[in-house]
This record gives structure tokens, C-alpha cells and sequence, in this order.
């Protein structure tokens, strides 16, 4: 143990008495790393690939910085490490940052200057229900199903189950994962009610109301909870559906691409405390990231076989190359030898994937308060003051500049940061065809059938 300490601070040597020829023109211009010695939590998900590829290509180390990465048990304990100073930052759950600010949940102030990915979940259900819901879903001349294949498939199903008296349960990964609303638009769209949470009358469980009971499961124990018949279907990031399929034990029958093009998924997470004690080093780990999500996506994909290679290590995410592969690379399985391309199913950077607008968090927050996690009506300017505090492009756009002007990063790949004003166009590739507006999210809230409306509570 000693041995290795001893080690692990030569190497710090090393990099500090290396740090000035090295960092060169950046270090002049955006100022030294205040602090170099950096720990980074992450869930075994292929979407943590920035962060891995940011440490295995030296992009960490090119901005004077000195990482460990650490896999962490749930979102829960990363998220704790992260306000507790245990880890300095953390890929998350996009909902994380913005229920802690508002305080859902554990209550601290964090932010987030980086937008990990776009798309990169699946809703799979087992084989038994699989079978009853290929009944109600039409097929293509070739006998395969037609996909997108909505939750009116299922619904049937639970209907079934509903009048024998049995619940159907169903799995995701965090109440205010991208996971949970994922599915519950899915469901919702279909008809079926998916639960409100009510936290004022001390209600957390998300089942009032419910024809579907979602709960909470980790991503790598999803296909397990599946084949012991604790649930009967749940929605997680990869390559924990593309498990199921391996093993044999489920069907993915949805990708969040066909829920709603192009979703962001995760971001970075840190304290707004960090970013203001340390701006220096926080600009630099921004600058890694982005060119690790460059080099996820650069040339069609091409670096992708290798990125694969470096998540199935035990350290990363620990799956077969294979099953990371079957969704990485450019296409993904459906049912047992209907694998289908869709080359946008792990987006890092392309479609400005990395810029973290303010439109992405008030669409998390509709969806908190559609359920009842934001038991209150809240204004229009509420909305826009939280995505304010907690996503952060100025911070993305300082970083994102001082790589167009060192010439690792092009101009054309990014918003244009003097006209750009964090919200994107009006969004109408959901699978319900709702149009969401990110500049008016109580009248984007009044439009779903199902759900709270915007000046209604438990």
C-alpha cells in the first residue's frame, strides 16, 4: 500500500513540474488548474464514455489535471459523494442537478457545464410479455414488428393483469432519472397512467394513481430483476437491454430516440461551490470532455470499436465487447436476430450534443411537475430562473472557444456563442407528436391527457 501512495505522488510530481511547458498557450489563457488531483464518479453505463475516454486518450492530463475514476453503486451514493466532496464531479442522471437545487431529494446547489449524450436508453420487457403484446402490434411484410412500437401494445396487457388482481411492475433507475420520465411518457402516451408522486403528503413512492408500478432497481441489476420476475419490464441505459437479449431473458421493444428524438440523456455534475472555488480547473475539465465527445463521433463513428474495447474493461462498464458493441457501433437488437440500424443511438457530439441549453432542463422540470415531484404551480420565469442556475453554457462556452482557438476544435461544430440564447427550437419528435417549447413549459404541461396540469396538485 505504501508503494503504491509513493507512486501515485510521483506521478503528481511529475505532472506539476511538467505542467507549465506542457499546458503552453492554454495555460497562459485561461490560468493554471487550481486544483490538479481530481476523483470522478461514474455508473456502469455506456454513456459514462466521455469521461473514460477523456482519461485513456491523456485529454485530462493535456489540461494539467490528475484523475481517478471510480464506478460507484447507484445514483444515490454518487450523487452524496459529489455534494460530500468525496468526488470532485460525477457523470449523472440529467435530473439530478436540477431536483437537488430545488431540492427534491438530497438539497444542494449543483451545476452542470456539460451535456454528456443524446438518446442512449431502451424499455424492454420480458419474454412473456413480449409474447402478449406481439399480438397488438402490426408486422412488415418480412413478419417483423413495425416499430416505434407504442405503450397501446401493452396496454391490453395490463389490462389483463389489472382485472386478475395481479400489479404490473415495472423498473427504473432513479425517480428523477431521464429513465423514469422516459417511461412514463411511453406508458402515458399509450394511455396508461403511470403514478404521481405527492411529497407533501409525504408520498414518494410515484404509484398514486398508477395502472403500471414503476420502482427503483440500478442499472446492472436490471436484467437479473427482470429474470427473477420481480418486474416485467423496465427502462435503462445500455448495455443493460442488449443484455436481456444475450441472455436471452427480454425483448427491448423501444428505444428513447423513437420516444423523443435526440433526448439529452446525462450531463457532468458539480457543486456551483467547486466551479466558483476552482473556475480554472473546471474550464479545463470541460475542454477534456469535449474533446473526448469529438472523438466519439468524429468520422462517422469510426473511433467507436475502440471506444467499446475501452468501456468493457471491469473498470468502465465491464460487459462484453459484444453487448456494448450490438448499440455502440451503429445498430441495435430488438428481439433475438432483428438488429436494425440506428446510427444515433449513442450521440457525444454531434447535433451540439454537449451543450448544455436551458430548454433540456425546463423540459426535466414539466415532467417533475407532470408527476408531482414539483407538487406546486410554478411560473414560466421559475422555470427559465432554475434552468438558469444550474445549467451553465457560459462556463461550456469559455471552453469550447479556447479550443476553436488552439485549433483542436472547430467553429462550425458549435452554436454560435455570440447570438445564442439557450433554448432550442420547438421540439416535435415525440412519439405522441406533443410539441414541447422550452420558453413556455406551463402551456407545453397543459397539453398531455394524462398528468397534472399546470395550476393542479395531489
Amino acid at each position: 500500500m505504501k508503494y503504491g501512495r509513493v507512486v501515485k505522488w510521483l506521478g503528481v510530481l511529475i505532472l506539476l513540474l511538467s505542467m507549465p511547458w506542457r499546458l503552453g498557450w492554454s495555460g497562459e489563457q485561461l490560468g493554471f488548474p487550481e486544483k490538479e488531483e481530481l476523483t470522478f464518479g461514474f455508473i456502469k453505463l455506456t454513456d459514462m464514455a466521455p469521461i473514460a475516454i477523456a482519461y485513456e486518450k491523456g485529454y485530462f492530463e493535456d489540461e494539467g489535471l490528475y484523475v481517478t475514476v471510480e464506478a460507484q453503486a447507484n445514483w444515490k451514493v454518487l450523487l452524496d459523494g459529489v455534494i460530500d466532496g468525496r468526488l470532485d464531479g460525477a457523470h449523472m442522471l440529467a435530473g439530478q442537478p436540477l431536483a437537488a437545487t430545488i431540492g427534491f431529494g438530497t438539497e444542494a446547489h449543483i451545476i452542470t457545464p456539460f451535456s454528456m449524450d443524446l438518446n442512449g436508453n431502451g424499455i424492454t420487457v420480458s419474454n412473456e410479455i413480449w409474447k402478449q403484446m406481439k399480438a397488438n402490434i402490426p408486422k412488415r411484410k418480412d413478419g417483423k414488428p413495425v416499430h416505434p412500437i407504442k405503450a397501446d401494445a401493452l396496454k391490453p396487457v395490463v389490462e389483463k393483469y389489472k382485472s386478475e388482481g395481479k400489479p404490473f411492475n415495472m423498473g427504473m433507475v432513479f425517480p428523477v432519472s431521464t429513465h423514469n420520465y422516459e417511461l412514463r411518457y411511453w406508458l402515458a402516451a399509450g394511455g396508461l397512467h403511470p403514478g404521481f408522486y405527492a411529497p407533501k403528503k409525504g408520498d414518494i413512492s410515484g404509484q398514486i394513481d398508477a395502472d403500471v408500478l414503476l420502482s427503483v432497481t440500478p442499472p446492472p441489476q436490471m436484467p437479473a430483476t427482470l429474470e427473477a420476475g420481480t418486474i416485467y419490464g423496465y427502462c435503462v441505459g445500455e448495455p443493460w437491454n442488449q443484455q436481456a437479449v444475450f441472455k436471452g431473458i427480454g425483448v427491448p421493444v423501444i428505444t428513447d430516440y423513437e420516444i423523443w428524438k435526440d433526448n439529452p440523456e446525462k450531463v457532468f455534475g458539480i457543486t456551483a461551490e467547486f466551479a466558483e472555488k476552482y473556475p480554472n480547473t473546471t474550464i479545463r475539465i470541460v475542454r477534456a470532455l469535449i474533446r473526448a465527445a469529438i472523438w466519439l463521433d468524429e468520422n462517422n463513428n469510426a473511433n467507436r470499436p475502440e471506444a467499446v474495447k475501452i468501456l468493457s474493461q471491469s473498470n468502465y462498464v465491464g460487459a462484453d465487447y459484444e453487448v456494448i458493441a450490438n448499440s455502440m457501433t451503429g445498430t441495435f437488437e430488438y428481439e433475438k436476430g432483428d438488429k436494425r440500424a440506428v446510427p444515433d443511438f449513442n450521440v457525444f457530439f454531434r447535433y451540439h450534443a454537449t451543450y448544455p441549453f436551458y430548454s433540456d432542463a425546463v423540459w426535466y422540470l414539466t415532467q417533475m411537475r407532470r408527476w408531482g415531484q414539483i407538487p406546486e404551480h410554478k411560473t414560466d420565469d421559475w422555470y427559465h430562473q432554475v434552468a438558469n442556475k444550474v445549467y451553465r453554457p457560459d462556463i461550456y462556452s469559455k471552453a469550447a472557444q479556447s479550443l476553436i482557438d488552439e485549433g483542436l476544435a472547430s467553429k462550425k461544430d458549435f452554436p454560435d456563442f455570440a447570438t445564442e440564447d439557450g433554448f432550442k427550437p420547438p421540439q416535435s419528435e415525440f412519439i405522441d407528436g406533443i410539441v414541447f417549447d422550452g420558453t413556455k413549459p406551463n402551456a407545453y404541461i397543459e397539453k398531455f391527457p394524462i398528468g397534472l396540469k399546470a395550476k393542479q396538485s395531489l
